[in-house]
């Protein structure tokens, strides 16, 4: 198994040797959805409808749940959830189409070690189809480690709540491990369903056979899987940060919408884009890694059983020999 930086140099090499076709097919073919988040984080937290609905439910979960309704912690979650949510709803019909043909192209192009070579339009729009039903699958995935996370949670406080033990340090201490918990689950979560969709798209298989696959990869590599989708993480954040900042806070400054602020917004969206385009190439390159790393330990725990039966045949001969030359 390649450790993490490697695997980051290897994406980059590769990125930058064929610059042309990821930053203007790949880059182009994703754009559509780095629009649409970064106008979601826009529109839904000030003029969304559905956001105050779905903010009102989760309230009435939380306190039917028992959860502390004084916990700031739930407070931040209940928001940061609604707005996902919201904001997924309004980007979905982007990420099945452009995110996933964006993807496909990627994956399709990287398939061999051969040289780069761009993938036929029917090449790569041949497997879209598993990486549409492992998409959907994945939401399923991921509403399931939420499901299970929170039930964690909801066991955790009313057992505490039973016990008589409700002082606000321990309800304080007990939010921050219920945070980090989170954290923990959801992250992995998002890995796996990553690397699903690049086990779907590389063995050409669909579905939650995908993420059973992707689970078994994963397996003994999740410190390297979460240390490589930090940095690109981190960057996407850091482009809707700025997109915040120049497009967002000066139009509610300025109340228009100029022809320089719609370029800028323009140029925002390619960056969020070729961020994304990079993702998709290190989540290629950690399959391709961990293939090659479950191949050697497959290899070497074969010839270690080769030279246990081998020591096994000499011992028995030593024997038999010996049993001959007795008397």
């Amino acid at each position: 198994m390649e450790r993490t930086g490697k695997i980051i140099r290897r994406s980059i090499y590769i990125f930058l040797q064929n610059y042309r076709y990821f930053t203007s097919i790949a880059a182009l073919l994703v754009f559509p959805f780095s629009a649409s988040i970064l106008l979601s984080q826009a529109i839904v937290p000030s003029s969304w409808p559905l956001l105050p609905i779905i903010h009102s439910r989760f309230n009435s979960l939380f306190d039917a749940a028992g959860f502390p309704a004084s916990s700031q912690f739930f407070s931040i979650l209940n928001l940061k959830l609604s707005q996902t949510i919201s904001s997924s709803i309004f980007t979905i019909p982007f990420t099945l189409s452009f995110l996933l043909i964006a993807k496909a192209y990627i994956i399709r192009a990287l398939h061999h070690y051969k040289p780069f070579l761009p993938p036929q339009f029917s090449s790569f729009l041949s497997i879209y189809n598993p990486l549409l039903l492992t998409q959907l699958c994945n939401s399923f995935f991921i509403l399931s480690a939420n499901a299970a996370a929170f039930s964690l949670l909801f066991i955790a406080f009313n057992s505490l709540d039973v016990s008589g033990f409700s002082s606000p340090n321990l309800l304080l201490f007990l939010s921050a491990a219920g945070a980090v918990l989170y954290s923990v689950i959801l992250a992995n979560a998002l890995v796996i369903c990553n690397l699903a969709l690049v086990v779907a798209g590389m063995e050409n298989c669909g579905g939650y056979l995908a993420i059973l696959k992707s689970c078994v990869l994963i397996r003994g590599r999740t410190s390297t899987a979460l240390s490589l989708a930090l940095p690109v993480n981190l960057g996407l954040g850091a482009v809707e940060a700025l997109f915040q900042y120049r497009l967002v806070r000066a139009y509610n400054f300025s109340g228009k919408l100029g022809p320089y602020m719609v370029l800028e917004g323009l140029f925002i969206a390619y960056l969020y884009s070729l961020l994304v385009v990079l993702d998709t190439v290190v989540s290629c390159m950690f399959f391709k890694s961990c293939k090659s790393g479950s191949g050697t330990d497959q290899e070497s725990t074969y010839s270690y059983r080769i030279e246990l039966v081998e020591e096994e045949d000499n011992s028995l001969s030593a024997n038999a020999k010996l049993f001959q030359e007795l008397p």
